[in-house]
């Protein structure tokens, strides 16, 4: 079985997957780095996260295979569901989380994120939101891509929101979700490991600044409208205010 960590970039995604990967190594299943060497699957699951890109058929057939063979791993994406993620959903061979944000605070995040990347000189994928119209149109594509989840079935859907401020409730869905025991002292010490602010040198969350709501300080007035008049059909359907 492959377990499929889908979601919003900047959204916690990074935090979502490797708790799940760790959750799932519990159960010894396999590392999804080591089937990408054993597999030769370089470049099909790319990055540190192991991300399979688009969920095409081509590429789910070809990471389908170890898990024909035996093997339970967990990969990432951001992409859109497709008719080969449904039906290796529908078969049991996939089993998916999907996590999100508010836009705002992501497509700001995507934004600083980029920047900073430049002024160090390593570029990365956000480099290119050079300015706040481009930084829209960007995530305009990914509200797209969470509305096309929202009506999947068979999907554990998460806010980035509740994941940092109800982290013990979310935590437990995923464990139930997961088919995990959740009195198991190896899965929590695992959901210790990822708890928002357990220690402070905490590795593995894969966010800088974080801050829910930041976007109101950061972004002028004629933006925020802009804003607000883009994302008018999604917001309150996202769970949150204009």
């Amino acid at each position: 079985m492959i377990v499929l960590s889908v979601g919003m970039p900047r959204a916690g995604s990074g935090w979502h997957y490797n708790v799940i990967h760790d959750l799932m190594k519990t159960t010894g299943c396999a590392d999804a780095h080591d089937i990408r060497e054993k597999y030769g699957l370089q470049k099909i699951l790319t990055e540190v996260n192991c991300n399979i890109g688009v969920l095409s058929a081509r590429r789910l057939g070809m990471v389908t295979l170890p898990a024909l063979m035996g093997n339970t791993f967990v990969i990432k994406a951001h992409s859109s569901p497709t008719t080969s993620s449904r039906l290796l959903s529908s078969l049991g061979l996939l089993r998916i989380t999907y996590i999100y944000r508010d836009p705002r605070d992501a497509m700001l995040s995507a934004f600083d994120f980029g920047q900073r990347a430049l002024i160090k000189g390593r570029p990365n994928a956000f480099s290119h939101l050079s300015d706040f119209d481009k930084s829209v149109d960007f995530m305009m594509e990914y509200v797209h891509i969470w509305e096309k989840w929202m009506n999947e079935k068979n999907v554990l859907v998460a806010r980035y929101e509740d994941l940092l401020t109800n982290y013990g409730e979310e935590s437990a869905k995923l464990v139930e979700y997961l088919k995990l025991d959740g009195s198991n002292p190896e899965v929590q010490k695992v959901i210790e490991k990822y708890r928002p602010g357990a220690n402070d040198d905490q590795q593995g969350l894969h966010f800088f600044k974080g801050k829910i709501g930041r976007f109101r300080d950061s972004y002028t007035d004629q933006q925020k409208v802009i804003l607000s008049a883009k994302l008018a059909p999604y917001l309150s359907r996202m769970g949150y205010e204009d």
